[in-house]
């Protein structure tokens, strides 16, 4: 029994020792792992290149200069460098020379003749009437009311008529014509002084101020009166004092850059009295001729339009008195322009009428209404879109569109 004990003993041992001999032996290769049979040596040189059987052996050659190298494009010369393309100066635009303003009104009478015809051919047609009773009479006060003349130079145009067509009795239509023309004319009054006041003696330069509600073409009627002044030899400074739209000061320095006037503007929303100052200061400055300011025309506060004008006024007065006070009416407006004039008129004292876009409506009388209405004359119209549509009124060209050949 002893013996099989031992037995079985020594066999664990034996076994116990071999199973030590087969893990140490795993641990000694995976502490020592051995690299594979293939890996190349990193630290060898790299292998040289071989020459390829058809390569040719070099031959000794003199050496050529850069000179005697043929270029790209087959040239012997050296290389243009290509320069960078010259940056283009943007060109100055060129200064215009408005048309001159003799005969404006004259060339323009076409275009006035194809709106005011109406009314001259429909007075000639009454008044050629075999029987002048009063029905006819009053056809012919009803369309010179149409036509805007006003009630009060309506009846004394009427009568004026009614007397001298019965002292005439016989009527040819060139007499007829005739008879309108005068009594049209002395209505407009052929006498008033029409001109521009801008050569105040003794001193420079004439100031002029052009007042007039927004939407009536005031701005663009500054800058072509501008052109006007220019075409007959002035040098204009432009003052942008409708401040409170922006659009305005542009606008007008547009206008002014188109004839070489300068244009004296603020911020926005500034005080137009002051660019009104500053404008004339310049234009005595530089010896300018006239100075036109341009307003602001904001009828709905009709207090502080008054404040305003009147303070530009008086500011601009302080260098000296102002020459001319233009008022701009819209024509095509008839007899609701009337009511701005008399705001206007009691603003400041208005010495000018500018009657815009007269050839856009039937009704000229608008020319005698506001005449009568202010107690000046007009003294510019405008008759067109173009730059120098803007005519001196000549009271002849007028009545002669009116009635026709």
């Amino acid at each position: 029994m002893e013996i099989v004990i031992l037995a079985v003993v020594i066999a664990v041992v034996v076994i116990g020792a071999l199973g030590g001999l087969v893990v140490g032996s795993r641990r000694k290769k995976r502490q020592l792992p051995q690299p594979p049979p293939t890996a190349p040596d990193i630290t060898a040189p790299p292998a040289e290149p071989h020459v390829g059987e058809e390569a040719e052996t070099p031959r000794d050659e003199p050496r050529r200069t850069v000179e005697e190298v043929d270029l790209p494009d087959g040239g012997t010369g050296p290389v243009a460098v290509e320069e960078p393309p010259a940056v283009e100066e943007l060109e100055v635009p060129a200064i215009e020379v408005p048309e001159p303003t003799a005969g404006r009104l004259v060339r323009l009478r076409a275009r006035l003749s194809r709106s005011q015809n109406a009314l001259g051919k429909g007075l000639l047609t009454l008044l050629s009437r075999e029987h002048l009773d009063e029905d006819t009479w009053e056809e012919i006060e009803d369309t010179l009311l149409t036509a805007d003349v006003g009630v009060q130079p309506t009846q004394e145009l009427v009568e004026r008529l009614r007397e001298r067509v019965k002292v005439l009795g016989t009527r040819t239509p060139q007499e007829l014509r005739g008879l309108l023309r005068e009594e049209l004319l002395t209505l407009i009054g052929p006498d008033l002084d029409r001109t521009v006041r801008t050569e105040p003696e003794g001193r420079k330069p004439g100031i002029v101020m052009v007042v007039g509600v927004n939407g009536t073409g005031k701005t663009t009627t500054t800058g072509k009166l501008a052109r006007v002044l220019v075409a007959d030899g002035n040098s204009v400074v432009l003052g942008a004092a409708d401040t409170f739209r922006a659009a305005a000061a542009d606008q007008l320095q547009t206008w002014g850059e188109r004839v070489g006037a300068h244009t004296v503007r603020g911020p926005e929303g500034g005080d137009p009295a002051s660019v009104a100052f500053d404008a004339v200061k310049e234009g005595k400055e530089i010896g300018a001729d006239v100075v036109l300011i341009d307003t602001a025309g904001r009828l709905h506060t009709k207090t502080g339009l008054m404040d305003e004008l009147g303070k530009v006024k008086r500011v601009v007065e302080k260098h000296a008195p102002l020459d001319e006070v233009l008022l701009v009416l819209d024509a095509t407006t008839g007899q609701n322009g009337l009511v701005q004039a008399r705001v206007f008129a009691e603003v400041v004292d208005i010495t000018g009428i500018v009657l815009t876009k007269l050839d856009g409506t039937a009704k000229g009388g608008i020319v005698v209404a506001v005449q009568r209405e202010l107690g000046v004359p007009v003294k510019l119209v405008g008759l067109g879109e173009g730059a120098d549509d803007l005519a001196p009124f000549e009271p002849e060209a007028f009545v002669d569109a009116l009635i026709g050949d």
